[in-house]
């Protein structure tokens, strides 16, 4: 940055400075039209496309969960990963001590927003990379490139600067994952994420395995790019601008947080509605990782307009976290899937989900490894219910005990991205 001779940072300096580290500054090309159907240039079929026609939402529903047997053993579980920023250090505890206690299940779907997108891919392909997980969430990565030195500046478009979540993703997502993510897809599993398009106000879920199939540099890119786009809190970090296309024109679109539409998700609302859904989840299973604090909290809220705006943005949080488990409760009730939920103890009320500290990170991870390994990480929001079911599924190595997350019973209504979902 230029300094005047007394060694002042210069203002003409400061906009210089900034004009050049903004890679939104400047003209970008048109969102697509409202009304055409849109592909992620040069990767058509990663945009998970449903509408209200019942054709299309029988292909969609056999990609992401074929008819099975009746008297088939196997089960079909579903994970999804909540956001919660700092607090993926629980699920990321969570997951690993599943696998120490042997009680981890294998995920037919794997779902994430904003942190849990981060997860989601090392979830998906298993415990033989825990330790990459691990070493994501309190390996130190975080508060080094998430520090108060990489500040964007004081005019951009977010608090951190792009190059900071970018470089975090680059380090732990390589070609080496993307190619695992392909062979797991080959054999049916699914692996989703949703960020949110800011110029259309739409939800956008991408079918991340199989962006991995198209292969090559520019699926790691694309693969890297949604999952930055997927955890890019607005105003914390900058969105990320995605190259579509329609009619053979080339189009760009803006895409933030996957939890400015939802904060978690189970699959794309209009299959959700689908009456004919329910034997493709036949001896199913859903288990939901929050990674927040759920409960309300009763303190005395200072009167000072940061501290309100903070309570204010922390309350809206717990209540769309807890809307959207109470929709999920609904969705398993009506098609008998048992539902487990797990979410950060109490006992971590009012740590701030945007401080990158390894040290409460890795208090936040343990408290997940301890829970998982002693049985009572899951708290049933919906049991089974009825017998027949039983009859046809293998035992569990352990089943769900009471744990920290929160009580739900049945609430009606679909569960899944409540803003309407991109074409």
């Amino acid at each position: 940055m230029d300094r005047d001779p007394a060694g002042k940072i210069s203002l003409q300096g400061f906009f210089k400075d900034w004009k050049a580290s903004d890679p939104l500054r400047g003209k970008r090309l048109p969102a697509p039209p409202s009304d055409r159907p849109v592909q992620a240039a040069g990767f058509p079929g990663v945009r998970l496309t449903v509408d209200q026609a019942d054709d299309a939402l029988r292909q969609a529903a056999d990609r992401l969960a074929p008819l099975r047997s009746l008297i088939g053993r196997d089960e079909f579980n579903i994970l999804a990963l909540s956001g919660g920023a700092s607090g993926g250090a629980y699920g990321a505890g969570v997951l690993a001590g599943l696998t120490k206690a042997g009680r981890r299940p294998d995920f037919a779907i794997v779902t994430g927003v904003s942190t849990g997108a981060l997860i989601a891919p090392l979830a998906f392909l298993g415990p033989a990379w825990d330790d990459r997980l691990t070493d994501a969430y309190v390996g130190g990565h975080a508060a080094e490139l998430l520090s108060l030195r990489r500040l964007g500046p004081a005019l951009g478009p977010s608090i951190f600067k792009g190059e900071s979540l970018d470089a975090l993703v680059d380090t732990f997502v390589d070609m080496e994952m993307v190619e695992a993510v392909a062979v797991e897809h080959a054999r049916g599993r699914r692996l989703l994420i949703a960020t949110t398009n800011l110029d259309s106000q739409r939800a956008v879920v991408w079918d991340m395995g199989e962006i991995a199939t198209h292969g090559g540099d520019e699926a790691l890119k694309l693969f890297r790019t949604l999952l930055v786009a997927s955890s890019s809190v607005p105003g914390i970090f900058p969105p990320k601008l995605v190259e579509v296309e329609t009619d053979d024109h080339i189009y760009q679109e803006m895409h933030v947080d996957g939890g400015v539409a939802a904060p978690l998700f189970l699959m794309p609302d209009a299959l959700l509605h689908w009456r004919n859904l329910g034997p493709r989840f036949r001896r199913g299973r859903v288990h939901v990782i929050v990674n927040t604090v759920l409960d309300p909290s009763t303190q005395s809220t200072p009167p000072g307009v940061a501290s309100i705006m903070a309570r204010s943005f922390d309350t809206m949080l717990r209540f769309s976290y807890r809307q959207a488990l109470s929709l999920a409760a609904g969705f398993c009730s009506r098609h008998n899937l048992p539902l487990s939920v797990a979410s950060i103890p109490s006992s971590f009320e009012g740590f701030n989900l945007l401080k990158f500290e390894t040290d409460l990170m890795r208090r936040i991870y343990d408290a997940g490894v301890e829970q998982a390994m002693q049985g009572t990480v899951w708290t049933s929001a919906v049991e089974e219910q009825s017998l027949w079911r039983g009859l046809f599924k293998k035992p569990l190595a352990a089943s769900p005990a009471a744990g920290t997350g929160v009580m739900i019973r049945d609430a009606p209504g679909p569960v899944g991205i409540e803003a309407p979902l991109e074409p």
